[in-house]
């Protein structure tokens, strides 16, 4: 798809000026979700449509009709068949829709051929997911990561915008005709351009090693949150961070990485990230350009899968998390990297709320992961959520540590820096400890208080 030939307009900040209207002007579309035969077991149709309409809706599109198209095989020209794509041509001649959008990745061919049939524009999956995400990128990083995205779909496109040149050979030329070199020129200056973007993103994959190589030198675990997009992940981070993460019910709210510090029990700090939201279908350009951004997963002492408990796809978004993942390369060997947070208790009703604690509980029993029912709302579980963290990052032994009356700055140290695991107060003032340092923490303490004596503790 040409960017100058967007099925919507951009959005225009501000309002009338100087007496003329500047807002985008309303455009009225038709989602069609096709429900395929040959996927074996996927997410029920309903509930495709619904996430369909949904991310129409980010794009600011009026939805006039949704609906749910059977598909037995696809067809190689147009997706459909010939009287499905008529049924479809009439409801969006019926709706007056400007836009159909299809829930499926379409082929460029399947593209073009729907739009003549339909005479309208179409958008499919991808292109859906990547304009969204176009808007809605504000670092430099995320920016550059949408562009290579979408260059590398628009490329493969680039016959739907030169169609109306001239394409044959004439005379004894033995070049191609006007048509055929522009789409070859077109796609030369594509192709430049994504390498010069790619490089910029390694820049920005090594500044990012360079980032994470300076905070293993700090004693500070590494959490991230991933999950569906709209699961929640965003309300838990600023829960447990005291963040202002923007916060809103819509799809991909969330694309720019963001890191904040989190103290969790008995002081100890952590580094916790909010990612952006996986869904199904990630187009595969997505997942290759936000490499760079997602590696925080990868290095994450405990990655906190958040998952919206309350949505009946509830399962099926987890797997499809889960198979993200694992395009990602990460590995969940030692079965506590990663963690299930059950978000959204408070929408549940209370006889289901017993019933998802006892399937929490039993998870971790019968070998699957640990999972936490929490609400980021209420704040309800988190304290248990906490607590679980602070024990899978505290691997280190217990050190007892003595401080005299006048070693305040070691003590202030020892809370922001370490885990305080038990604490007694002594008669003549001074303080024994039971606290849980890595070897980095340990060094730094040694030298900066040689007084403070230390001793393994006794576990």
């Amino acid at each position: 798809m040409n960017p100058s030939d967007k099925p919507w307009a951009e959005p225009v900040p501000g309002g009338p000026a100087d007496g003329i209207d500047q807002r985008a002007p309303i455009v009225h579309a038709l989602v069609v979700h096709p429900q395929r035969a040959d996927h074996g077991v996927r997410r029920d149709a309903a509930g495709r449509l619904a996430e369909a309409v949904g991310l129409a809706e980010a794009l600011d599109l009026e939805i006039r009709g949704a609906d749910i198209a059977n598909l037995r095989a696809p067809h190689p020209a147009t997706l459909f068949g010939k009287g499905k794509v008529e049924d479809i041509r009439l409801r969006a001649e019926e709706l007056d829709a400007e836009v159909v959008v299809v829930d499926d990745a379409l082929s460029p061919i399947q593209q073009r051929n729907l739009e003549k049939a339909w005479n309208a524009k179409v958008v499919d999956r991808t292109g859906l997911i990547l304009e969204i995400f176009a808007r809605r990128a504000r670092t430099a990083e995320g920016k550059l990561q949408v562009e290579v995205a979408r260059l590398s779909y628009e490329r493969s496109r680039l016959v739907r915008t030169w169609t109306h040149l001239e394409r044959q050979r004439g005379g004894m030329s033995k070049t191609g005709g006007p048509g055929e070199t522009q789409i070859e020129l077109d796609r030369r200056i594509i192709d430049d351009k994504i390498v010069k973007l790619k490089k910029e993103l390694e820049e920005v994959r090594r500044t990012r090693t360079l980032h994470r190589a300076q905070r293993k030198k700090t004693p500070f675990p590494m959490l991230a949150l991933v999950g569906y997009t709209n699961a929640g992940k965003s309300t838990l981070f600023n829960r447990l961070t005291g963040g202002d993460v923007l916060v809103k019910d819509m799809l991909f709210a969330t694309l720019d990485t963001t890191l904040r510090q989190l103290h969790l029990p008995d002081g100890r700090p952590a580094i916790l990230s909010d990612t952006v939201g996986f869904i199904s279908d990630l187009p595969h350009e997505l997942v290759a350009s936000f490499r760079a951004t997602l590696e925080e997963v990868q290095e994450a002492d405990v990655v906190l899968h958040v998952r919206d408990i309350a949505s009946e796809s509830s399962d099926e978004q987890a797997r499809d998390v889960k198979t993200v993942l694992k395009q990602l390369g990460f590995e969940d060997e030692t079965g506590k990297r990663l963690i299930e947070v059950w978000n959204k208790i408070d929408q549940v009703a209370p006889e289901d709320q017993a019933i998802l604690a006892t399937r929490a509980r039993r998870s971790s029993e019968t070998g699957g992961p640990e999972c936490f029912p929490v609400s980021a709302v209420t704040g309800e579980g988190c304290e248990a959520l906490l607590a679980r963290l602070a024990e899978l990052v505290d691997t280190a032994p217990a050190i007892d540590v003595l401080l005299s009356p006048s070693d305040g700055r070691a003590l202030a140290w020892l809370y922001q820096n370490a885990r305080v695991v038990d604490r007694a107060d002594v008669d003549d003032g001074s303080v024994r400890l039971s606290v849980r340092l890595d070897e980095q923490a340990m060094g730094r303490f040694e030298r900066q208080f040689p007084q403070a004596r230390l001793k393994a503790a006794a576990e």
